[in-house]
């Protein structure tokens, strides 16, 4: 039996799913632990020799296409098809670090109730990536499950992924509501009686893209998300709070500084975040329903 499924999303990259593959190779993971699912977004053939030339290195992966441009949608569509008993989602621009794989599956292994385990990004520079993370490993709760998820860096046992009806395609990107899905799907986990647990050694490398024009261009939609997940799961003041006033302060500050760009990235986070933390109906269409898991191979 599989015992890893990792589901890629990707749209517009190349080069990086590849060196991702390459990765996942030097993992050195035993014949049929490991399979690998790409939903593909393109609408094209671009990725087909990539996927061929690493199925003929002895990497298990195989493309599924989709016409529709939502990460979160393309994501349940691989965990649907998925065989292992634990699945992850790493992002197409992610590499994994030699030995996270065996890392998943021995805490997996060492918790029969073990649902979910997370870890930080790391920075390809080294140490952590963007995001504030906590620095103790433990359980995930509602109050610091905002420091211990990431979604490239996100595991679930797959029966759980599939009773909670994976990712709400109504966040994440492709959507109003650019990011904390992963959050969001976590913090259903711990709200349905699943054990969810946080590895601060656990890292997956990713992009770091803080103060960056990419993270500039998207600040606004990536807050709308946070804070919508933020007011669907009723979060406390005393925990939601900060993610209004550090943006606010993170503004003043660059602007006094003469940081004109870095005042914009923390503008459009706030801005972003009071408008998901307003928004109306954050619970509409909850619990989702449970997604039908693909037969044994």
């Amino acid at each position: 039996m599989t015992e890893i499924s990792l589901i890629v999303a990707t749209k517009g990259r190349t080069a990086e799913l590849g060196e991702l593959f390459e990765s996942l190779l030097a993992q050195g993971c035993a014949p049929g632990a490991l399979e690998v699912i790409v939903v593909d977004q393109n609408g094209d053939e671009r990725l087909a020799p990539i996927v061929a030339g690493h199925a003929a290195r002895g990497l298990d992966v195989r493309r599924i296409a989709s016409a529709v441009p939502n990460a979160c949608h393309a994501r349940n569509l691989g965990l649907a098809a998925a065989h292992g008993g634990i699945v992850g989602f790493p992002d197409d621009d992610c590499t994994v670090p030699p030995g996270v794989l065996a890392r998943v599956g021995a805490a997996f292994a060492a918790g029969a109730a073990l649902a979910v385990l997370t870890g930080p990004a790391a920075s390809p520079a080294g140490g952590l990536g963007s995001g504030r993370w906590r620095g103790d490993a433990g359980p995930i709760t509602p109050a610091n499950v905002w420091t211990s998820v990431i979604e490239f860096n996100l595991f679930l046992r797959r029966h759980v992924a599939l009773q909670l009806g994976g990712f709400d395609d109504r966040l994440g990107p492709g959507t109003r509501w650019g990011s904390a899905e992963g959050n969001d799907l976590v913090m259903r986990a711990i709200a349905a009686g699943h054990d969810a647990r946080y590895d601060p050694g656990l890292r997956i490398v990713h992009p770091d893209k803080r103060l960056t024009e990419v993270a500039r261009a998207r600040a606004a939609l990536y807050g709308r998300g946070l804070g919508f997940v933020l007011r669907r799961h009723g979060v406390p003041v005393p925990v939601w709070l900060p993610y209004v006033i550090r943006p606010l302060g993170g503004m003043l500050l660059s602007a006094l500084r003469g940081r004109l760009g870095d005042a914009g990235y923390y503008w459009g986070s706030l801005t972003g975040r009071l408008a998901g933390l307003l928004a109306p109906d954050t619970r509409t269409g909850l619990p989702l329903p449970p997604i039908a898991g693909a037969a044994p191979p």
